[in-house]
């Protein structure tokens, strides 16, 4: 059985529910492995027609659980002293990441996703690739990494808001709340966040209604336009910058720190200045 997430079908719709509600969801390789076998399972199946992407707890996604990759980092950085940093090796690790989140880009089939509280970092870059992003009221969007430690690897941020507009959010790493992020493009629309699960569904279902053959045209006939654009080579440089900015001084130093006093403290350390996400006054 899967240990991070859930699978449910009905009415056409096949449910992918993240469960470590109490980790807030944060992305682990158990996390990407399972994400993958649910979207190819339900885009294989052919009762689903529509795939949901929605999570338990507080939190949609909060990222990459920094306890281990900070960790996995400082432990590669001690084996690996006498050898140059390997950025082949580094893009072939994150692209095992980034391939699993563009299956919601793609499924054949239409991917919806409701988000809830925070969508921040490594969650963004999983959740902008779905065709549909719903979220409720009180959720908030952002890649603080890219203050330190980071770049967005799946790179949806341009094709969502626009030049302008992504630069802005991206070059201070900025939170964006729902009704922002609606506002902007950067999501469809928002609900009240009692309403989030129930309308997601509704919507889901509402689209179960036309034919797959249909679906698959149109999903298809739209995203054509980003491909065009050149998604994959922004893609592929998202990927390589994000390994850089792992490794620049400032990088190894957000590393080093997090080792020293914790990575909460050491995003707490970098968030501080900016006065959002956890750092935000209460």
């Amino acid at each position: 059985m899967p240990e991070t997430l859930r699978t449910e079908v009905h009415d056409g719709v096949g449910e992918i529910v993240l469960t470590r509600a109490e980790e807030y969801n944060t992305i682990t390789p158990a996390l990407r492995d399972e994400l993958a076998a649910a979207i190819d399972q339900h885009d294989a199946d052919s009762d689903v027609r529509v795939i949901l992407l929605r999570a338990e707890g507080p939190a949609f996604c909060a990222g990459y659980g920094l306890d281990w990759s900070t960790a996995a980092q400082a432990q590669a950085e001690t084996a690996s002293a006498k050898r140059v940093w390997d950025s082949v090796a580094d893009y072939r690790m994150i692209s095992w990441f980034v391939d699993v989140y563009m299956k919601l880009w793609y499924a054949s089939k239409p991917t919806i996703a409701a988000v809830q509280g925070w969508c921040i970092a490594g969650g963004t870059d999983m959740v902008l690739c779905a065709d549909i992003v719903i979220a409720g009221e009180g959720a908030s969007f952002g890649y603080p990494p890219s203050r330190v430690w980071g770049t967005p690897t799946t790179a949806m941020w341009v094709y969502r808001l626009g030049l302008e507009k992504a630069k802005r959010y991206l070059l201070t790493g900025d939170e964006i709340k729902a009704p922002d992020a609606a506002r902007d493009g950067l999501i469809l629309e928002w609900v009240p966040d009692d309403q989030l699960q129930e309308h997601a569904m509704n919507f889901a279902t509402r689209m179960a209604q036309v034919p797959t053959t249909q679906l698959v045209m149109l999903k298809l006939l739209c995203n054509q336009t980003a491909e065009n654009m050149g998604l994959a080579s922004s893609r592929l440089v998202g990927s390589l910058f994000d390994g850089i900015a792992r490794h620049t001084q400032e990088g190894l130093d957000f590393v080093s720190r997090s080792q020293e006093v914790g990575f909460r403290q050491a995003v707490k350390e970098r968030d501080d200045p900016f006065g959002d996400y956890g750092s935000r006054p209460r």
